[in-house]
């Protein structure tokens, strides 16, 4: 497959490498296991990432007031009449939305996502809790699939699905950085269940046998995602599938740091170190080559929406062909091995050199 074109693109390369920039600062795991995409899927990637990472940012910075989010939601709006503000990832947007054909309701579902953090909504239950992953994790998971040139419902499903594991783990991670900025994303049940009064623990965010209970309970239920995510993998363009897995193993691997940490995410921040990602790395490319195609579950409730959407909407006008497997895959491999080594020691300015695959 060729690189990926910016001919008859809102935006140009200098706009995606600002997105590419973006992506480096915001997650180096999601950075670093981008780099084994083919560059037709990595480069809007970086697009899709930094619009969804401005729009998250666009409603921190602002503590959440609804003008910032009226002002996203405008946003989103021109990126579908053709006529983006003029910020790179808007215009990468605006490209992507077009050419991969994707349909409105799924960034429109990320805002309202968005929306539910600014009203500071709470979630009774897990499924309640799945229903905001969905909103602000699997729509990235379906978006970054129909960027692969895939639009099965069951790979859609599984993409859901890691994007739902990957937001219960980053939830189970920052429970200590977000019971201090006043939210809280725990079941409220679970917490009343373990004898937790949510309203004191907010007050005074501590850690305790059972609230660490509660956490532990949130990481098998990711755990659970995970496993399902893994069997639709095969579903995707065989060289989308390395990066795939890694995304998934990595993201996972912080339950296990947690569990190193006997749960205490109160007072400890989950880091998996660079010599530990370079490790997994390595370990998903040796499963990459054993998968199996094995889809075929039913969706979770809380996604259903968004599958939906995709399946009624029309298809791209010149259908994205599906990636083709890289032949320099292993010098690109031993690449990222480095890059995620050089990261940890905390070298941000070393040189990236993008395989032409």
């Amino acid at each position: 497959m060729p690189l990926f074109s910016y001919k008859n693109d809102f935006a140009d390369a200098d706009d995606y490498a600002e997105c590419r920039a973006a992506i480096r600062q915001g997650s180096r795991t999601f950075f670093g296991a981008s780099l084994i995409l083919p560059a037709a899927v990595r480069e809007p990637a970086y697009g899709l990432y930094a619009f969804c990472r401005l729009s998250d940012d666009a409603i921190d910075l602002s503590g959440g007031s609804v003008m910032a989010l009226r002002r996203l939601q405008d946003r989103l709006a021109r990126v579908y009449d053709g006529h983006p503000i003029p910020v790179a990832a808007d215009r990468a947007m605006a490209g992507l939305v077009r050419r991969f054909a994707i349909p409105r309701a799924i960034p429109e579902a990320l805002l309202e996502g968005l929306a539910w953090d600014t009203q500071e909504r709470r979630y009774d239950d897990l499924p309640d809790l799945f229903d905001y992953a969905a909103r602000v994790a699997g729509t990235v998971g379906v978006m970054m699939t129909l960027l692969m040139g895939v639009r099965t419902p069951d790979a859609l499903a599984r993409a859901c699905d890691l994007g739902v594991a990957m937001q219960l783990s980053n939830i189970a991670r920052d429970v200590g950085e977000d019971a201090r900025a006043g939210r809280l994303y725990l079941p409220l049940r679970w917490l009343r269940e373990a004898g937790i009064d949510p309203e004191k623990f907010l007050a005074n965010p501590m850690i305790s046998p059972a609230l660490k209970g509660v956490i532990a309970r949130l990481l098998r239920e990711a755990d659970k995602l995970y496993d399902r995510a893994k069997r639709g993998i095969a579903c995707l363009p065989p060289s989308c599938r390395p990066a795939i897995l890694s995304a998934a193993i990595l993201y996972a691997e912080i339950g296990r740091k947690l569990e190193n940490l006997s749960y205490d995410s109160i007072a400890h921040r989950a880091r998996v170190s660079g010599l530990r990602k370079a490790q997994l790395l390595a370990h998903a490319l040796f499963m990459t080559l054993h998968l199996k195609d094995e889809a075929s579950l039913p969706p979770l409730d809380s996604v259903r929406f968004l599958i939906d959407a995709v399946a009624v909407s029309p298809l791209p006008v010149q259908a994205a062909p599906a990636p083709s497997v890289s032949h320099h895959f292993k010098p690109q491999f031993l690449r990222v091995l480095a890059i995620f080594e050089r990261l940890e020691r905390g070298e941000e300015k070393c040189e990236v050199v993008f395989p032409r695959n």
